[in-house]
């Protein structure tokens, strides 16, 4: 591993154990690849860091690490299918859009979705970074792509918000689609906030967690 890794914050997660030795190296190095590339992203930005940096970085050839990625811009588009799969996991079952029948049920999935999104968003400040100050400037596909994201975050938080005007226990004139969007304008600046300090505050954090968590519900909840 290189000085830049960072083994206990890993962008994406090994999500299947692999069954042999030589599997779990393969598994092992493709995540080393993606920690040094971000680490290098990161320090020098992404169009000025090349694959010679981070096979130089990492000790290895350039065909070990395209055996692994086609470019170096193939490893962003895996840590976004990782970071989609993460927020669905946190969405499913008990925290789905339909799931809770009253406002007590609808303030405790709050509470599970919070806590859930903050644990990806903020657990390696790396991916925000990028995501937010230099993947739009990389080219047209991608910015679409993280276009297509928050379009897809806005529709998860209408399809909650409308669910709870169907159910009774949010307000019955609740324009759902804008104030959709006007939720994750706030979740956007809770991730900027958050990455303004090296060091966490956590009781700032905690702070701006329960006032937006307040937000959408004394802001929304039927009187």
């Amino acid at each position: 591993m290189t000085s830049h890794s960072v083994c206990e914050h890993r962008i994406i997660r090994v999500v299947t154990k692999p069954s042999s030795r030589i599997e779990r190296r393969k598994a092992e190095l493709r995540q080393e690849i993606i920690d040094t590339a971000f680490a290098l992203f990161a320090e020098k930005g992404y169009h000025a860091t090349g694959i010679a940096d981070i096979a130089a970085e990492l000790g290895i050839g350039h065909g070990t690490f395209y055996r692994y990625f086609a470019n170096k811009r193939d490893i962003i588009d895996h840590v976004i299918d990782d970071l989609a799969a993460r927020i669905i996991e946190a969405l499913g079952t008990e925290n789905a859009p339909d799931a809770a029948e009253s406002l007590e049920g609808y303030r405790e999935q709050l509470e599970r979705i919070g806590t859930a999104l903050n644990g990806i968003f903020l657990a390696d400040a790396r991916v925000a970074q990028l995501l937010l100050f230099q993947a739009t400037g990389i080219d047209t596909e991608l910015t679409l792509r993280l276009y297509g994201l928050l379009d897809t975050a806005d529709a998860l938080t209408t399809a909650y918000l409308e669910h709870g005007v169907e159910q009774g226990y949010l307000r019955a004139d609740l324009d759902t689609v804008n104030t959709a969007k006007a939720v994750t304008g706030m979740l956007l600046a809770a991730i900027l906030h958050g990455l303004r300090n090296p060091e966490p505050d956590e009781a700032a954090r905690a702070g701006l967690t329960e006032a937006i968590r307040r937000l959408l519900i004394d802001g929304v909840r039927k009187d």
